[in-house]
């Protein structure tokens, strides 16, 4: 039986006959045609394969993206430089190359400011109870101006909840789903944070983890500058997985992990990763806005953005049981389309820190003081003079002071500031602490201890943590004078006022 090779040779050598015996003229015309055959079929391969690989149909969902613009793949698509749109080295447009139709504009010319909330991950997996947010975010925009900021505020936070007492505001969103409070707990969340900062919150959004992960996989994952070698933990595994460090293309299950993830340089090799006082947490903010930014970026990019577009029903259909917002699908799109050209250097961001400012790299002043709480929690104590100073850094395009110190009313400046007040009689008048604390308690003052001290010829306060409104507040109700008010700066200080009340002060009878 013959073999392949065996019955192919007879045909072949028939073939180099034959051509051997056609002219010159027809043997150049000959291979010119098969040349041009095989080419036609390379091109033709090799642009079916790119209309594959491009057309957003067949990168959703969740496929990594390939690059398909021309000229340039990294013009108006890095981090680096916040740009999108642009031209490569090709004559026609990026609309022309990615076939979308752009969101209808912006019609606003008001300030937008969207408060964005991550739900606690211990809550969310054990499914007990309503959970605490676990991220809170306020981003800024304002349309006139083309500027755009964003804000962590750090879970630890001791602030007063409205209509509740002081507690942690990742609290806030947990006792607004419990209680069944109209708006539930974003709602309530909100309150929180105008309270806290003196802002109107417009938009809020809480994503849960899989919408997060999801959305970053449809998108192709997010290109995040790595600084160092980072050990993180995967929702749902055990085992830590390590990023190396460098320029990294992360998929949405690692772009969480890092978002999430808290460095704390006293845990020794095998010890717990849980920070204490909360140290690592300001890291993990900026973190965080370091992946929304990439995210951003990633949108930048005109294929990406082709996806989405075209997308758009299918995406809100995947995501749309994990994402609670009260922000409409088109006002959505318009407002992401408003601020995609924004530059980074337009973009101001801050986190309620200590030694913390608006630019990443400088040393500011301090906007939270670690504590404990009354029942022994660790909290952040926020400096509201230096919070406010901030917010108007961020929220404000002009830079200015904001008028709120001087409009509002001191005691609901005094209620926001949280300040723990100590008591002390030197009066010599039996009673009068226990008096004085039950009457400030009923003004809405924290009053954590009360006693007796030396006789002074009249009431003293001591300021040890920065609490303006709290000792503007005592001096107008108690009469006290200026030369009796001491600022004494104690970061350390189990209290953040003391007053010594002398033998003028008497407790109001009505």
């Amino acid at each position: 039986m013959l073999t392949t090779t065996a019955q192919r040779e007879p045909l072949l050598r028939r073939l180099a006959t034959g051509f051997k015996r056609l002219d010159h003229l027809t043997q150049l015309l000959l291979v010119a045609f098969l040349v041009a055959g095989l080419a036609t079929a390379v091109v033709s391969f090799l642009y079916l394969q790119r209309f594959v690989e491009c057309s957003p149909s067949n990168v959703f969902p969740g496929l990594r993206l390939p690059f398909c613009g021309g000229g340039n793949s990294s013009a108006g698509s890095d981090p680096e430089n916040g740009q999108g749109g642009g031209r490569g080295n090709n004559s026609g447009s990026s609309e022309e190359v990615y076939s979308y139709t752009s969101p209808d504009p912006w019609d606003g010319s008001s300030r937008i400011n969207v408060l964005v909330m991550g739900l606690d991950a211990r809550d969310w997996e054990a499914g007990a109870g309503a959970p605490r947010s676990d991220t809170m975010m306020v981003l800024t925009f304002d349309p006139v101006t083309q500027t755009a900021g964003m804000l962590s505020i750090p879970r630890d936070l001791w602030v007063e909840i409205p209509g509740f007492a002081h507690e942690k505001i990742n609290n806030a969103y947990s006792l607004g789903e419990s209680n069944r409070l109209p708006g539930g707990g974003p709602g309530l969340a909100v309150k929180t944070v105008e309270q806290l900062l003196g802002i109107t919150i417009n938009y809020y959004a809480q994503i849960d983890f899989s919408a997060f992960e999801q959305f970053i996989d449809i998108i192709g994952g997010v290109k995040i500058d790595v600084p160092t070698d980072t050990r993180v933990q995967l929702i749902g595994e055990e085992q830590t997985r390590l990023i190396d460090s460098g320029r990294q293309t992360l998929n949405g299950a690692y772009a969480l992990a890092y978002a999430r993830y808290r460095h704390c340089p006293q845990t020794k090799p095998g010890g717990s990763e849980r920070c204490a006082n909360d140290e690592g947490d300001f890291d993990r903010s900026r973190r965080q806005q370091q992946v929304i930014l990439a995210i951003r970026a990633q949108l930048a990019r005109d294929d990406v953005r082709a996806v989405v577009l075209n997308n758009t029903l299918q995406i809100y259909e995947t995501l749309s049981s994990g994402i609670n917002t009260n922000m409409g699908l088109g006002e959505a799109l318009s407002l992401g389309w408003a601020v995609k050209d924004i530059g980074l250097d337009e973009i101001k961001r801050a986190v309620l820190a200590p030694n913390a400012c608006v630019s990443p790299s400088c040393i500011g002043p301090d906007y939270v003081i670690p504590q404990k709480s009354p029942d022994g929690l660790d909290i952040l104590k926020p400096v509201s003079e230096n919070i406010r100073v901030l917010r108007d850094e961020v929220f404000s395009s002009e830079g200015v002071r904001s008028t709120l110190a001087s409009t509002s009313q001191s005691v609901d400046l005094m209620k926001m500031e949280a300040a723990q007040v100590a008591i002390y009689n030197g009066s010599g008048a039996g009673g009068l602490a226990e008096a004085t604390q039950a009457y400030l308690v009923a003004q809405g003052m924290i009053v954590v201890s009360t006693g007796t001290s030396d006789l002074v010829g009249a009431t003293i306060v001591y300021d040890y943590t920065g609490n303006p409104y709290t000792v503007e507040y005592l001096m107008g109700l108690m009469g006290i004078q200026p030369g009796l008010i001491f600022s004494r700066y104690d970061p350390s200080s189990t209290i953040d006022v003391e007053v010594i009340m002398g033998p003028e002060w008497a407790v109001p009878t009505s």
